[in-house]
């Protein structure tokens, strides 16, 4: 079933990486719709006003991610020939109750499927790779082409479906790839998973670069520096556009190195006297390894908690990124088989979740976990905006347990993925693109990314703030944001099937949480529609039926007056029925209460 809804502006959600939250979440298959809405004038100069020409341009559409943090998809298209960069996930918002996440809108392919040269992935977390079990299939399975570690994790959460077998192709990073008018390449980024690349797509344009999610990092775990000579040797060549992460764009300075939360770590680890409990994303190896590696110099044992956590490990041990003695990792069972100063223990649940394993350890409800006094509690990531109540309610039960706290606002226990206003500058002055389009994140993000680039001189005609599904153009000597818009509705994903639920189960849902429901039963006779006895009347939600006799009984009043049949010869109308119960139940409730229960007649034809 298929509907259109406006699409609410989403607000930032974007502290951190995802892919896993702590335990193994509902992939069943629903998906349902809802409608959403000049060269860098390094002199100062000003940008040329370009007009198109009528000849073949390229055309790059966003289908996710320029409007919220998240569903991260972008096309290239040029004549007969469609590459896509990523194809990810959103998480719902507030007013969607039951969705699991969103995924971005291909129906711009329908009878195009066959032009798709290939789907390219910047990295592995889940707003880049995890609507793939659902668009791949629907877009003619086109080969995917993805980095050892992005192709591990979308290989093992294939294993979730029940769809076709995808076309995974796993690449190098030095690889070059000819996809029709293509020539598709990569370079090495700093992030915080294994893997991260920005991407290179030679058009008969010109040079088109994605970022992905990035950070410069001089001192990563477990990975080399960005690969600052080829981004400058690309920049050197000349570079049409350059789409780049918006994430942390509102934030000064540069982005903490990964080897300073190592030393904070280090530091912490050495002095607790007790065991250390740490909370983080499942989807930030770099820390993970961090921690595993700090913990086996001091002769301490790890254990992994969480289903996303213990899957993203064995994928990294798998492919070599996390090394360590196979006796350092035990199962959370067994720590208490070891001194309490000798014991870590990695999972998930540090944005507040409620059935992740650090929530159900601070509330008593692990199988083997309870917080102790003696306990170090580490929350290892920065608050996603939107998780702040959750957070701060399982901080309260962890203090209330009268363990060690520490958080990222007391030590860097925590350094983010993404570039901030200096990061972006580097960027900008290595690759010198004539266009800048500002991408992943919110629209004030979009505009904080744009005036980084102001302030480096491009001029604003050359920097396109675009929104989801609006058409870029460029050719050989310019390029412009049109007002053409594709399709970006809503697709959301949510239990079992595809395409059935819409925006009015949504809103449906919606009600019931804030008003309840009213469920009229009501007996009729077919033949002559005579209504049969009293009807039954059940409340969920609305009020409490023995706290409110005379409420119910005026509500029976109603349903008898409103069901009355004037014309004793005529068969029973049921539809007539049901919206005449809707109707004066409807009134009488309001002017009673003030509020609007979902009423829900049965009616009962005998």
């Amino acid at each position: 079933m298929v509907t259109n809804k406006p699409n609410p502006r989403r607000s930032p959600s974007k502290g951190g990486p995802k892919g896993g939250q702590g335990k193994k979440p509902s992939y069943r298959g629903r998906v349902f719709r809802a409608k959403r809405s000049a060269t860098a004038t390094q002199n100062h100069g000003k940008a040329k006003t370009f007009h198109a020409p009528n000849g073949d341009k390229l055309r790059i559409i966003v289908l996710g991610g320029l409007e919220e943090v998240g569903r991260n998809c972008t096309l290239i298209e040029y004549k007969n020939d469609i590459v896509i960069i990523d194809m990810g996930l959103e998480f719902p918002e507030e007013n969607m109750p039951g969705v699991d996440y969103i995924i971005p809108n291909m129906s711009y392919l329908k009878g195009k499927e066959k032009n798709v040269r290939g789907v390219i992935i910047t990295h592995g977390h889940y707003d880049h790779i995890g609507a793939i079990p659902h668009t791949i299939p629907n877009i003619g399975n086109p080969p995917i082409y993805a980095l050892p570690m992005s192709a591990a994790i979308i290989k093992r959460r294939q294993e979730d479906f029940h769809t076709a077998k995808l076309n995974l192709k796993v690449s190098n990073i030095d690889d070059v790839l000819k996809l029709g008018a293509f020539t598709v390449s990569f370079f090495h980024i700093n992030h915080n998973i294994p893997d991260s690349a920005g991407i290179i797509v030679e058009t008969p344009m010109g040079t088109v670069l994605h970022t992905g999610d990035w950070k410069f990092d001089f001192h990563p775990a477990g990975t080399e520096h960005a690969d600052f000579q080829k981004i400058a040797e690309i920049g050197k060549k000349g570079v049409l556009c350059l789409m780049g992460d918006s994430t942390n764009a509102n934030k000064p300075g540069h982005q903490v190195s990964e080897q300073v939360i190592g030393e904070e770590l280090q530091t912490i680890l050495e002095k607790a006297k007790g065991r250390v409990i740490i909370g983080t994303f499942a989807s930030l190896l770099a820390r993970v390894k961090q921690i595993i590696e700090i913990s086996e110099s001091l002769g301490k044992k790890v254990a992994i908690d969480g289903y996303s956590m213990r899957t993203n490990v064995e994928i990294a041990k798998e492919i070599g990124f996390i090394k360590c003695n196979q006796s350092t990792l035990i199962k959370p069972e067994q720590m208490d088989n070891y001194a309490e100063d000798k014991v870590v223990l990695i999972c998930t649940g540090a944005q507040g979740e409620k059935r992740a394993a650090l929530n159900r350890i601070a509330n008593g409800e692990h199988r083997s976990v309870q917080i102790r006094k003696t306990d170090t509690v580490i929350f290892s990531s920065s608050v996603i905006p939107g998780n702040e109540a959750a957070v701060q309610r399982l901080m309260d039960t962890v203090y209330r347990k009268q363990a060690h706290v520490v958080h990222y606002q007391m030590m860097d226990v925590h350094a983010g993925g993404h570039a901030k206003k200096e990061d972006i500058k580097l960027m900008l002055a290595l690759l010198k693109p004539k266009y800048y389009v500002p991408i992943e994140g919110n629209h004030f993000l979009l505009r904080e990314n744009a005036s980084v680039a102001y302030s480096m001189g491009w001029d604003e005609k050359n920097v396109f703030v675009a929104d989801n599904g609006q058409v870029m153009e460029f050719w050989k000597d310019g390029g412009q944001l049109t007002k053409e818009k594709v399709p970006t509705d809503y697709i959301f994903v949510d239990g079992l099937g595809v395409g059935d639920v819409s925006q009015v189960i949504l809103r449906d849902r919606t009600h019931l949480a804030e008003e309840g429901m009213v469920v009229i039963i009501v007996k009729v006779e077919k033949k002559t529609g005579n209504v049969l006895g009293y009807p039954d009347i059940v409340s969920r939600g609305f009020v409490l039926m023995k706290d409110n006799q005379k409420l119910i009984n005026d509500t029976r009043d109603v349903v008898k007056t409103a069901t009355m049949d004037n014309d004793k010869k005529s068969s029973a109308d049921p539809k007539y029925i049901r919206d005449q119960i809707r109707d004066q139940v409807g009134k009488l409730l309001f002017k009673k209460t003030e509020r609007r229960p979902m009423i829900l007649p049965v009616i009962i034809e005998v």
